[in-house]
């Protein structure tokens, strides 16, 4: 890509001088109006002059309208940020890029647009129930009228299970390379294991010369108190185990923007289907990871709610937070009737209505039908089992299919994930076509603190209100 030139000439200021001639100055990059370029000035004091950056514009199908929403205002702010990633074909294993960043809204696609205008006129009320291995929806009609209830079950399929075990199992494997490689180039760091000590003292039995171990086994030499005798900063690190480490950073950063894509069409295929106003138990899933980190770690339901938070608002609805203690949704009916499960028990089943169906479903159907005293408390949530019940005598049948299986096709992820969060950079290139969004807040901006929703008192509105028939 040509590098732009300064302009040069004169360009007349509006003004006259005293002679009463056209007043001019000379051209600078503020009058250029060639191709898009970042340009650092080296100032009136400079002596190593302009520093040059030709910007590469994304190319490819709706990626125009993408461009002109955030380079079609000349008065809109911009910002460039000097910043670094892991590129393990780069030389040192780093790529050098200045990012331009367009203070304004972000771009939304016309199929996004319209998708959302439809969901907020489906006038449908939903809740949502997240689970270690699955996430539940079911919604119904806002006036419990006409229409019937709909379900959806987000879930795993064995393919999808094998090639995650897949991945893992290569990630293990270049984790163990590179401790071999660090093993192998500080010997001194590391005593030997079990089976070498046992081979070196069988040699030295039988008087022969010590053999050399070039991958000691055992634990790093540490004082008596755990603390390694030399921090690992200062370990020597070869140039493989540095190209090894690149390519690992840069596969974690593909599979993030992976999973943070998924969720986000996860999230548009349950608003389109079910409306953008929702209620989900307010659990801090941090504490689940200490017993379910694993599965946690293929299903994600945190980002997938994350992803559906962001996407009722972005619809005109709004996904609300509601206490587990003051409705304990996974121990009610939508009767009324309280029904003990434990988590053991994965199928609901009502004695008092004889409802029958998936635990995670009911959790789902009663959370549509939780009351707020204040919006944006938690611990004011109740569960109106009146309405409930007259939900589930008005779609006695249909209800019942959508609480037995999911009723819509479950949103599925794309086959296979991207390589590489950022594209690769073509030689001749001085700018990427594509850049990922930052994972975490820069250290001048705020963020939000939410406090978990814990024992806000007795249950005062989750009395039974059995209505019989």
């Amino acid at each position: 890509m040509p590098k732009p030139t300064l302009p040069d000439g004169k360009v007349p200021t509006g003004k006259t001088t005293a002679a009463g001639k056209p007043g001019t100055r000379r051209a600078n990059w503020w009058d250029h109006t060639g191709p898009l370029a970042v340009v650092f000035a080296g100032g009136p004091e400079g002596k190593r002059g302009d520093l040059v950056l030709p910007v590469r514009i994304p190319q490819g199908a709706g990626q125009w309208e993408r461009v002109q929403h955030f380079l079609g205002n000349p008065g809109r702010w911009h910002k460039i940020d000097l910043v670094r990633r892991r590129k393990a074909s780069a030389p040192g294993g780093w790529a050098y890029e200045a990012h331009l960043m367009v203070l304004g809204p972000g771009y939304t696609a016309p199929d996004v647009r319209a998708m959302r205008e439809q969901a907020a006129e489906l006038e449908r009320i939903g809740g949502v129930d997240g689970n270690v291995s699955n996430l539940s929806v079911v919604s119904f009609p806002a006036d419990l009228t006409g229409g019937k209830p709909v379900s959806t079950e987000i879930t795993l399929t064995e393919e999808e299970r094998a090639r995650l075990e897949k991945a893992a199992k290569k990630r293990r494997g270049r984790a163990r390379a590179l401790e071999r490689s660090r093993r192998a180039t500080n010997t001194a760091q590391y005593g030997l294991s079990k089976k070498q000590a046992r081979r070196a003292e069988r040699r030295t039995t039988k008087g022969l010369a010590p053999k050399a171990v070039t991958v000691p086994g055992g634990a790093r030499d540490a004082r008596s108190d755990g603390v390694p005798k030399q921090a690992f900063r200062r370990d020597q690190l070869s140039a493989n185990y540095r190209t090894q480490r690149a390519r690992q950073a840069e596969h974690a950063a593909s599979l993030a923007e992976h999973r943070r894509h998924r969720a986000r069409q996860v999230a548009r295929e349950i608003i389109a289907a079910h409306g953008p106003v929702l209620v989900v138990e307010d659990c801090d899933i941090r504490t689940w990871y200490r017993l379910w980190g694993k599965r946690l770690s293929q299903t994600t339901p945190g980002m997938l709610i994350s992803a559906l938070k962001v996407e009722c608002e972005a619809a005109g609805g709004r996904l609300v937070r509601a206490s587990t203690w003051s409705t304990a949704l996974s121990q009610y009916c939508l009767c009324g009737e309280r029904v003990k499960k434990t988590l053991r028990d994965r199928e609901h089943k009502c004695i008092a209505c004889g409802l029958v169906g998936k635990r995670d479903l009911v959790s789902a159907a009663l959370a549509a039908f939780v009351r707020f005293t204040d919006v944006d408390d938690p611990k004011t949530a109740y569960l109106d089992t009146t309405l409930s019940r007259h939900a589930q005598i008005t779609y006695s049948e249909a209800l019942e299919e959508a609480l037995r299986e999911s009723t819509t096709p479950s949103p599925k992820p794309p086959r296979r994930p991207g390589r590489v969060a950022v594209p690769r950079q073509r030689r001749g290139t001085s700018a990427p076509r594509t850049a990922g969004q930052r994972n975490r807040a820069t250290p001048d901006e705020t963020r939000l603190v939410r406090d978990h929703a814990g024992k806000p008192g007795p249950r005062t509105a989750c009395s039974p209100q059995l209505t019989l028939w």
